[in-house]
């Protein structure tokens, strides 16, 4: 009996080189998975990165839109007390204007600049307005980004934790594979990582008289001998070495 990298078992009796063969299979095929698991890593670090900085983003927007509107308001009362200034100068001005020519003049100077300042007002108005929602979507979205931050953290740990664990399984895979390798005779080790080479993987198992990698039917003859495990056999089409697994007994549960 053999146990396999997934955790199943080969029954019956089996050629001791076919044996070894097939257990390098499963262990080759853990270890690829583990690889890839491995070698996934860094997308999923990339793709965490990408999200905090993408909610970092909106967080410096917010700040960044507060931040434009409370200078924009500095600037509008700037221009309100220098108009104020200004209206001041020409009402002083009009106190020693001579004539009724230059009073009217100096009057429609006044009105306008009493009507900058009235829009200038508005405008300081507005962005006062603007403040109080703008202050709240800057603080909605920093709490946006200190929570996806927190949580960035704790998956950074989990990830850590995962690459030791891949990594501590996929050097106990690749020792035990060198074993197994070692143990397999040359012809047969040659055999096999040729067809590896070539195919992408060196075995594969025959059920109901078909290969199940490339799904060709067997030849009758090669079918009843294959399946009695005794001999290194490969398929016809895909050039893989085959195993026969046979099914467990039937248990026949009394009434």
């Amino acid at each position: 009996m053999l146990e396999c990298a997934n955790g199943a078992f080969l029954l019956g009796p089996m050629n001791a080189d076919l044996e070894k063969l097939v257990r390098l299979h499963h262990l080759e095929v853990e270890l690829g998975r583990v690889e890839a698991d491995l070698h996934d890593l860094p997308r999923l670090r990339g793709a965490l990165d990408e999200r905090v900085a993408a909610e970092r983003a909106r967080f410096d927007a917010a700040r960044a839109a507060a931040e434009t509107s409370a200078r924009t308001r500095k600037e509008h009362e700037r221009a309100v007390q220098d108009l104020e200034a200004k209206r001041s100068k020409y009402n002083g001005q009009l106190m020693e204007v001579k004539t009724n020519k230059e009073y009217t003049a100096m009057l429609h100077e006044i009105e306008a600049v009493e009507r900058e300042i009235r829009a200038r007002e508005d405008l300081v108005l507005e962005e006062m307005e603007k403040a109080e929602g703008l202050a709240q979507d800057v603080k909605r979205e920093e709490a946006a980004f200190k929570a996806v931050e927190q949580g960035a953290s704790t998956e950074r740990a989990e990830l850590d934790a995962r690459e030791s664990k891949l990594s501590a399984e996929a050097a106990r895979l690749r020792s035990e594979r060198d074993v197994v390798l070692a143990s397999v005779p040359e012809d047969a080790r040659t055999l096999y990582q040729r067809v590896a080479k070539l195919r992408g993987t060196g075995v594969a198992e025959a059920r109901d008289g078909e290969c199940q990698t490339c799904h060709m039917k067997l030849r009758l003859q090669v079918w009843v001998e294959l399946r009695q495990n005794e001999t290194l056999l490969q398929c016809d089409s895909c050039s893989r070495i085959l195993f026969y697994e046979p099914p467990p007994p039937s248990v026949v549960v009394e009434p």
